[in-house]
């Protein structure tokens, strides 16, 4: 049976990493595209006022980037998510099902991947928005990195925390007080960690030539756009990634009823 959940949400990450792939081709690359045009007016720019004229060589074509490896790139990344999603659901299922056998799995399903939404995703991107290349300093990348990779791991920690106090407190307020108990719990955490890290304003502003301006700033309008459909390709892959997986969990679930018993069917699973 685990090892078929595992399946289904091997199978759901493909299914999310396929559709998050076209949206980000058709709503985001454009916005690198963009980006990309802006690093040569950049360039130029600065080679005006430095004497200094660079020849960059990229290893791979924009071509290869936005398709070859845009698309590895996020089907990757969505079947991790839609493995470890199924793990983690075996495992809260472990737990409800032997404490309330009546509940409904794919509420349970939907429930799980809300939580990892907000921890994975939400949360970060909230605290750091993603930016378009040539925004960001190298000099701040492993900064930069660092601090986002710490927030992403201590918001999935407080989130299985918060959890844990959610079930803890169930039996003596009620579920519903456990539940804002929970999230108060995390939001506190979350909070207080985005406080620690280290802030990131790294826009390029215009380049300047003593008074003069050379060449322009960043365009703000490709930022807010980056980001907005970055945002909305992260809620598109866990929307298509739960959905499927509750689709086929409820298949695979009741296919295991009926071969457990008629009761088992009867009984809502």
């Amino acid at each position: 049976m685990e090892r078929r959940i595992t399946g289904i949400g091997v199978l759901a990450g493909l299914v999310a990493g396929i559709v998050a792939f076209v949206y980000a081709r058709i709503f985001i690359e454009p916005q690198v595209a963009l980006a990309v045009d802006y690093e040569g007016v950049r360039s130029h720019a600065e080679s005006l006022v430095t004497g200094e004229h660079e020849h960059g060589h990229e290893i791979f074509s924009r071509g290869v980037q936005e398709n070859l490896g845009t698309g590895i790139g996020t089907l990757v990344f969505a079947v991790v998510m839609g493995a470890l999603f199924a793990v983690a659901f075996i495992v809260v299922w472990a737990f409800l099902g032997r404490r309330s056998p009546s509940t409904d799995p794919r509420f349970v399903a939907v429930g799980l991947a809300a939580c990892a939404f907000v921890a994975v995703s939400g949360v970060p991107f909230f605290v750091y928005p993603p930016n378009p290349p040539a925004v960001g300093e190298e000099a701040t990348l492993g900064a930069r990195s660092g601090s986002y990779l710490t927030l992403t791991l201590v918001s999935i920690g407080l989130m299985v925390a918060a959890a844990v106090l959610a079930f803890w407190l169930s039996e003596r307020i009620g579920g519903l007080w456990a539940v804002v108990a929970g999230a108060i719990a995390y939001l506190f955490g979350v909070t207080v960690t985005a406080t620690l890290l280290p802030d990131f304003a790294e826009i390029p502003g215009p380049v300047m030539d003593g008074d003069r301006i050379v060449g322009p700033g960043f365009p703000g309008q490709v930022v807010a756009d980056f980001r907005i459909y970055a945002v909305a390709d992260q809620v598109l892959l866990w929307t298509v990634l739960t959905v499927v997986f509750v689709a086929l969990l409820h298949r695979v679930m009741r296919r295991e009823a009926r071969q457990r018993g008629p009761s088992l069917v009867e009984a809502g699973i």
